[in-house]
C-alpha cells in the first residue's frame, strides 16, 4: 500500500497508509497528517488517489509546498518523490519496500502519557514512564524509529542505530531535556538509566 514516510532534520517522525482518495496536510488537528508547526497552513497541501495514480496539490498555502526542490501546484507524484513543507520532507512511497520498516509513532496526549504501539515484541531496550497518567509502564523500542512527546509542545525521537539508540529534539516549542539538561536537534547517544524529560512527563532509558 502506497504510503508517506514524514521527517524532519533525516529523524523519521511518522508513517501514513494512504487509505482514503484525498489525504489532507496541515496544521489543523482534523488533517489527515497533522504538522503542528506554525510554517505549515491550516491546510496547507492535499495527496489525491485516482486510479492509479496519486496526484499532490498546494492548497494555496501561506508559505508554499515544494515537490523535489520546485515549488508545487499540482503534480502526479513517482515512486520516491519528496514533498517539502517547512522544515518537514514528506516521502512518497508507493510501494511498501521490505527494508523500509518504521516503528510506529507514540504520542503522549493529554490523559495518556504514553501510548506505546500494540503487542510490541521483547527488544533489547525500553523507555519506563516515571511520572503522569502512564507511570510504571515499560514501552519497548523494537524497531528503527519512536517518536514521543505531546504535538505543540515537545516531540522527540529515540532512534536505533548500529552503535546504540540516539535522542533528538524534533518539534515543538518546550525542551526535551536529557539528564536535567536541554537537547537540540542534534542527535545524541542515550546510556541506560538516563533521564528523559519532555512535556511535563519523566521517563527513564534502559538497555540490557
Amino acid at each position: 500500500m502506497a504510503k508517506l514516510i514524514v521527517s524532519i532534520d533525516g529523524v523519521v517522525i511518522r508513517e501514513v497508509e494512504l487509505t482514503k482518495e484525498r489525504t489532507s496536510i496541515g496544521r489543523r488537528p482534523y488533517n489527515d497528517v497533522v504538522i503542528d508547526n506554525l510554517a505549515v497552513s491550516g491546510e496547507h497541501a492535499a495527496l489525491i488517489h485516482s486510479g492509479r495514480d496519486y496526484v499532490a496539490e498546494d492548497l494555496n498555502s501561506t508559505n508554499g509546498s515544494y515537490l523535489n526542490g520546485k515549488a508545487l501546484k499540482k503534480e502526479r507524484l513517482n515512486n520516491g518523490d519528496m514533498v517539502e513543507i517547512g522544515k518537514y520532507k514528506i516521502k512518497f512511497v508507493g510501494d511498501e519496500p521490505a527494508a523500509a520498516k518504521y516503528d510506529a509513532t507514540m504520542i503522549m496526549r493529554p490523559g495518556a502519557a504514553v501510548s506505546p504501539s500494540p503487542a510490541a515484541p521483547a527488544g533489547s531496550a525500553s523507555i519506563r514512564v516515571i511520572s503522569g497518567n502512564a507511570a510504571g509502564r515499560d514501552v519497548v523500542l523494537t524497531k528503527v524509529v519512536t517518536t514521543i512527546g505531546k504535538p505543540g509542545i515537545a516531540v522527540a525521537a529515540i532512534t536505533k542505530r548500529v552503535n546504540g539508540y540516539v535522542v533528538a529534539h524534533v518539534d515543538g516549542e518546550g525542551k526535551t531535556l536529557l539528564n536535567g539538561a536541554p537537547i537540540g536537534a542534534d542527535p545524541v547517544l542515550l546510556k541506560s538509566g538516563d533521564a528523559l524529560e519532555l512535556a511535563g512527563t519523566q521517563m527513564q532509558f534502559h538497555m540490557e
